[in-house]
């Protein structure tokens, strides 16, 4: 077991330090055209969920290529000539995904669905590698041979 102290002063420091070297440098750019993404493990699938509000749905490609998923979607927006922006913090642009796969999941029955600003992907656990219950023979202890 391993026990550390953490000190909340210190973290927010480093988070502080990290992201003014960040936004010096110009990576914070960079972060901004990663998707969010939640991972769920259950029985049966994976399910992987990427944040992606504004995109048109028909812009989104989700590809599986030797065990890498990849997700990429676009977001273009255009100004008319009268139109003069005077504040652009959303980042326009293709953005990229990619999700390595285990040899345990199914990665030719994929499914994938789109719903308010989210990406649902739905990987199937391959059937020898999902949880069983092994059952307990009850008995003489010479019930298994050795």
């Amino acid at each position: 077991m391993l026990l550390t102290t953490i000190d909340p002063f210190v973290q927010e420091f480093e988070r502080q330090f990290d992201r003014l070297t960040r936004q010096a440098f110009g990576w914070i750019q960079d972060e901004a055209r990663i998707m969010p993404m939640d991972g769920v493990r259950r029985d049966d699938d994976v399910l992987l969920r990427f944040d992606l509000p504004g995109i048109d749905p028909d812009s989104i490609e989700v590809t599986v290529d030797r065990g890498v998923l990849s997700v990429t979607a676009r977001r273009d927006e255009e100004f008319t000539d009268d139109a003069r922006p005077f504040v652009r913090e959303r980042v326009m642009g293709e953005f990229t995904r990619r999700v390595y796969l285990p040899e345990h999941l199914d990665a030719e029955h994929i499914e994938a669905a789109y719903a308010n600003g989210v990406l649902t992907v739905r990987i199937p656990v391959v059937e020898k590698a999902r949880p069983r219950k092994i059952e307990i023979r009850k008995g003489d202890a010479k019930a298994i041979g050795a």
